[in-house]
């Protein structure tokens, strides 16, 4: 064991490594027999691809580059692909991210588009298809958009052909619902065809605010009758709906404060525990009934487990193995059950669980350490008390390398993560960026502070109205209880985060004076602009819960803005940006700079070409890594070996 100073440890893990390991598989489905899902490629310029599992366990890109499989509905997407088989061979339809259009795709030929290009704003986008050979179509959510601002526009539900009519014709597009609700996610149809199931909801509220479970008679042709509300409302949040093969309704639904499954409006498991989670892509799932009868749970407090309910005893039996976190995506077929884990000690995998067997086993996207995992932090799951004696659940991952340590008397730096959100969460997975600053002797600190997702809607309603406090405070309790604790050096305190926790590191740097430096990510800055027209509609009335309307509490909006107090940063920041987000646009990081023009704090700021929100490129992310260690060892006095300095302004 050699001694050096925390966060100057030569380390295996640097930023291209970890950048190649960033992302990981979504959208799990069944064509025929075969498990297909999509898989990030950062290396090739951060598209997704889509990937098949043959029956002899190969696995195989289907679409190879510049084919990006991806929705960009809502800008944050949803399920961009489906697929069958049809006369022995698989047809798939997909979403491509450059252009928006549905593609078919048959095996030995080019994708060919089944929509058309809109002139119109956004233009024409596509999630959630679900194909209907018998009727020559696929049903999809429709985002359609009327003029050039973020709101002009509306979503239904729609059928398109699969014979390519429709791909210069937006006529030959069929609408299944009028567009009365902003937003819609399904539709699911009942196993005897006759009934078809989908969520709603409208502005000011989030889904995970209040939704609403619609449902319509569908008539021999496939049209859907009058729609009309079963359950839900302005605050029950139903985040997934489906049938079971019975022809029971199945849906997920906070209506007790937590995500609970209920079958024909009956409570299968009451539990204080989640069976759903927030949707922010369409498409998310969290159950999925079996022919047999039971139903594939992920579910937990906290954290998720894949799990068999047995909807007549309430019962549920977790699969074994090493996953301690399983992602909002399921498949079924036959006794199969498909869905995406993790661990601390190894990354997202594509996972099988045989209901007959109880054996569960990887598929797909299978975890391959890249160095000796002894360089993996290892790390602990803490509950902090913060103001008024309320609970913070977060994940410390102190600094850890087998080969090196600190000398006795030196107490390391520590970065506060704060997640993106605010309505999410951080997962207690193996994420190499975590390791890349961990194995140099800096420790981090994930917290999920009170808004959160996983602990109940209690928790999760503790960020209404208090947006850029509630966050702020918690973070600044957790670190500073590791401080006093003697767990983290009092002095070398920092905060990070992207997009929402981005609004929380820069809030947090104006109005306290916990840390000694900040890396703020794609943020939120100024909030009045922000609810005026500078983002996307999905998240345009968002601040109406988490700040309050602005027409009511114009002067809260003006308090909470970093953009407002950048005089009272007096700490240097990294502010990094992508050029190409529509969510939190580059203007608003624009004006926060103006504003710290001549105030001799030292920064720096990083924008990206054609990244938007969320770096996915492996050369940003190698950039924005490294200069971000590169912020913390000149305020930290540190001397990591090889990494470039970033050149830091006044």
């Amino acid at each position: 064991m050699h001694t050096l100073a925390y966060g100057s440890w030569p380390s295996p893990i640097d930023a291209a490594l970890a950048a190649a390991h960033d992302g990981h598989p979504e959208y799990v489905g069944f064509v025929g027999d075969e498990a297909w899902w999509t898989e990030p490629r950062p290396t090739e310029g951060g598209r997704r691809t889509l990937v098949r599992r043959r029956a002899d366990g190969s696995e195989e890109s289907i679409l190879p580059a510049p084919w990006n499989v991806r929705s960009r509905v809502m800008e944050y997407g949803g399920q961009p692909w489906a697929g069958t088989v049809q006369d022995g061979e698989p047809l798939v339809v997909f979403a491509n991210f450059t252009d928006q259009r549905l593609y078919r795709y048959d095996p030995g030929s080019d994708p060919s588009p089944l929509t058309p290009v809109s002139p119109v704003g956004g233009g024409l986008r596509w999630a959630e298809p679900q194909l209907r050979p018998d009727l020559g179509e696929v049903r999809c959510v429709l985002e359609e958009f009327t003029g050039e601002a973020p709101g002009d526009v509306r979503r239904v539900l729609a059928a398109v052909p699969l014979d390519g009519t429709a791909a210069e014709d937006r006529d030959a597009v069929r609408e299944l619902t009028d567009d009365r609700h902003r937003f819609v996610s399904g539709p699911r149809v009942s196993p005897d065809g006759r009934q078809a199931a989908w969520l709603a909801w409208d502005h000011p509220r989030m889904p995970w605010d209040g939704t609403e479970l619609v449902l319509a008679e569908v008539a021999v042709d496939g049209t859907f009758g009058a729609p009309r509300i079963v359950a839900g409302g302005p605050e029950e949040s139903i985040a997934q709906v489906d049938w079971g093969f019975d022809g029971s309704l199945l849906y997920a639904s906070d209506r007790t404060g937590w995500w609970n499954l209920y079958r024909d409006h009956q409570p299968l498991c009451a539990r204080e525990e989640e069976f759903g989670g927030p949707l922010w892509k369409l498409g998310q799932r969290w159950f999925a009934p079996l022919e047999s009868g039971p139903i594939a749970v992920v579910h937990g407090r906290g954290a998720t487990a894949l799990g068999v309910l047995d909807p007549e005893t309430g019962e549920v039996v977790d699969a074994a193995g090493p996953w301690t976190e399983f992602a909002s995506t399921l498949a079924v077929h036959g006794e199969r059950i498909v869905g995406v884990g993790a661990s601390p000690r190894s990354a997202y995998e594509v996972v099988e669980l045989d209901t007959r067997t109880g054996r569960a086993r990887v598929i797909g996207a299978a975890h391959d350490d890249p160095v000796d995992p002894a360089h993996y932090p290892e790390p602990q799951i803490r509950t902090f008390t913060g103001p008024a004696g309320r609970d913070i659940h977060a994940h410390i991952y102190p600094p850890h390398n087998p080969s090196w340590a600190a000398p006795g008397n030196e107490l390391p730096p520590y970065v506060i993560w704060a997640h993106g959100g605010p309505t999410s969460r951080a997962a207690l997975v193996l994420d190499l960026e975590i390791a890349y600053f961990t194995s140099r002797g800096i420790g981090v600190a994930e917290v999920n502070y009170g808004g959160s997702t996983g602990h109940g809607r209690e928790y999760r309603n503790r960020l209404r109205e208090q947006w850029g406090v509630v966050d702020v405070e918690d973070c600044a309790a957790v670190a500073l209880a590791l401080a006093a604790e003697g767990t983290a050096d009092r002095a070398r305190l920092a905060i990070r985060g992207g997009s929402a926790g981005g609004w929380t590191s820069a809030a947090s740097l104006v109005t306290t004076d916990v840390y000694a430096c900040g890396t703020i990510i794609y943020p939120v800055l100024d909030l009045a602009n922000w609810a005026s027209g500078e983002t996307h509609d999905f998240e345009s009335r968002y601040l109406e819960t988490l700040v309050g309307p602005l027409a009511e509490v114009p002067a809260r909006y003006v308090e909470r803005s970093p953009v407002e107090h950048a005089d009272q940063v007096t700490a240097p920041f990294l502010l990094m940006q992508g050029l190409a987000d529509v969510i939190c646009p580059p203007v608003q990081c624009e004006r926060f700079l103006e504003q710290m023009r001549g105030r001799q704090v030292p920064h720096a700021y990083l924008a990206f070409e054609g990244e938007g929100h969320g770096f996915r490129r492996a050369d940003t992310m190698i950039r924005a890594l490294e200069a971000e260690l590169s912020l913390y060892a000149q305020v930290f006095g540190i001397d990591p070996p090889g990494i470039p300095t970033l050149e830091l302004t006044k």
